[in-house]
């Protein structure tokens, strides 16, 4: 029997007894170490995962990542004009130093008009909240990094903040840039994060 006709007859019981919310999720991705789920629920708002990728450094697997968005978007602009909550889940496969972490974040910023002193302060300050942490990020580690209208960007590790919410905007607008912007740290992540081969995995797993 076929996954698509395992859910075809899964949604029919679920409906059938006026419960489509028993419907089980299915990961969306499965990029080999880690799977990535189809949604995640950020602020109260169900998002979907817009695109998931492996980011590489020479010939390592560094960390993979996902986006999820209240909507398709498949260019930066879109992603940025969102009104919505976001997240940016990242899963390291290998432990990531605090001090590598940091200089990611701060080196790969690639719009001037992200490079006010203020805005550079607030996003070191967030850089600290993972290189505070004795050992930086760990293999098994999930940091989500979340927008939350209201309320403001939540980074949290393994499920528990690491700071109070930063307020602006701009902040994490600044962040998605690090893997969105016109030099993004990784072409070939950030080609994947905006849907270039999520669509094409989901195909397949059908």
């Amino acid at each position: 029997m076929t996954l698509r006709r395992i859910r075809k007859l899964l949604a029919t019981a679920c409906a059938t007894a006026g419960a489509i919310a028993c419907l089980p999720a299915l990961p969306a991705v499965d990029l080999g170490e880690v799977t990535l789920e189809e949604s995640a629920l950020v602020g109260g708002q169900n998002l979907q995962l817009n695109g998931a990728g492996i980011a590489r450094r020479l010939v390592f697997k560094v960390y993979a990542m996902g986006l999820y968005l209240p909507d398709r978007a498949h260019h930066t602009d879109a992603v940025l004009a969102s009104a919505g909550p976001r997240r940016m889940t990242i899963l390291p496969l290998r432990d990531i130093s605090g001090d590598d972490f940091s200089e990611a974040v701060m080196s790969d910023l690639s719009s001037e008009r992200f490079a006010s002193a203020e805005l550079r302060g607030q996003l070191l300050a967030l850089a600290n909240t993972i290189v505070q942490r004795p050992g930086g990020l760990r293999r098994g580690d999930v940091l989500t990094l979340d927008w939350v209208p209201g309320v403001g960007a939540v980074v949290a590790l393994n499920r528990k903040p690491l700071a109070a919410p930063m307020r602006n905007r701009a902040v994490y607008d600044a962040l998605l840039m690090v893997w969105l912007g016109e030099k993004p740290t990784d072409p070939a992540l950030k080609a994947k994060l905006l849907g270039g081969a999520a669509a094409a995995l989901r195909e397949a797993r059908l």
